[in-house]
């Protein structure tokens, strides 16, 4: 076996080996979209949720995707009306722990909402439903909807 065919022999799996393990990120950090469309029947719930996810891994990468009634969890002065629970404080928390929370403008539109009306908190998005989709298959995020 002649030296090139030998060393192609040998450089081949290696490079493979490396391509492998380049790929793979050193200390990999989870990523996750928390998608919710029902302010009502979801807010409290997802927020605990939440808060116990990142008390267990507080390293995770939290997004909060909202649209339908799930918008209405980042207006000003939402609450759980079953429970007299105040929204706005929960979430200001959890932004501080680094949690991203994102409107649906479509929803927006459709609803004849304003941006001024949701808490600073709030971020914008054109498309919830797609922006969950681009989450989960561009960016590898894992999918929760509580």
């Amino acid at each position: 076996m002649s030296i090139r065919r030998r060393f192609a022999t040998l450089l081949l799996p290696a490079l493979l080996l490396f391509g492998a393990v380049a790929s793979v990120p050193a200390l990999a950090q989870d990523k996750v979209v928390y998608h919710i469309d029902n302010a009502a029947e979801q807010g409290t719930k997802a927020l605990r949720n939440i808060r116990n996810h990142l008390d267990v891994a507080p390293k995770t990468e939290i997004l909060v995707v909202t649209h339908a009634e799930g918008v209405d969890l980042l207006m000003e002065d939402a609450r759980d009306q079953k429970n007299n629970i105040d929204y706005g404080s929960l979430i200001s928390d959890l932004k501080g722990r680094g949690v991203r929370f994102e409107v649906c403008e479509i929803t927006m539109k459709r609803r004849n909402l304003t941006k001024d009306q949701f808490v600073m908190e709030a971020e914008f998005t054109p498309s919830g439903v797609a922006r969950i989709t681009e989450l989960q298959t561009r960016e590898r995020y894992a999918y929760i909807k509580p």
